[in-house]
């Protein structure tokens, strides 16, 4: 005798109800905390839910919103399309335009629900430099599919966005070296 058990299919359509997305806030004073938010990101993406990292700041390896590196089936990481690391107000034309076409892009795949999590690296700096507006971004939040979590990271996070957090992260040093 050969016995089968049937699973109900696990997609956001077949349950009754929308679980609401969450909005995460990890900071800390300095800026080695990205392990443990990458490692829920993948644990996630294994399980087969689709999520997106974006690195506002970071840049180097030529690859924008054309090249994204997919890191297993559901897990996509985008960076600006620059040829260096971001850490001043002062950008060159170029270095503008790539920043805010990964935000315009980030905001579009947010909207569409393209991915369940979306990981918004050093987004404080970005805000924190004047190189994306912090009224964009707490619209942004507010106006997001509400089963799309996201997560934002970076130090000094702006007050209305900590407003916004269902949860917070402080990370701190428990001694000094």
């Amino acid at each position: 005798m050969v016995s089968q058990l049937e699973t109900p299919s696990r997609t956001p359509s077949s349950l009754p109800y929308t679980v609401e997305g969450l909005v995460q806030v990890f900071t800390c004073p300095h800026r080695s905390f990205f392990t443990s938010v990458m490692a829920q990101a993948l644990r996630i993406a294994g399980q087969g839910t689709p999520v997106l990292i974006v690195q506002f700041l970071k840049g180097g390896i030529g690859q924008g919103i054309h090249n994204p590196v997919k890191l297993g089936q559901h897990l996509e990481w985008v960076r600006c399309d620059l040829p260096r690391c971001l850490d001043t107000p002062h950008l060159e034309q170029d270095e503008a335009i790539a920043l805010r076409e990964l935000w315009e892009y980030t905001q579009k795949v947010v909207a569409r629900s393209q991915y369940s999590l979306v990981v918004l690296d050093e987004l404080s700096l970005a805000i924190n430099l004047g190189l994306i507006s912090e009224a964009e971004v707490v619209d942004f939040l507010k106006n997001r599919p509400a089963q799309v979590d996201v997560i934002l990271t970076g130090p000094d996070m702006p007050q209305a966005i900590l407003n916004l957090a269902d949860q917070i992260t402080e990370l701190r040093r428990s001694h000094r070296p």
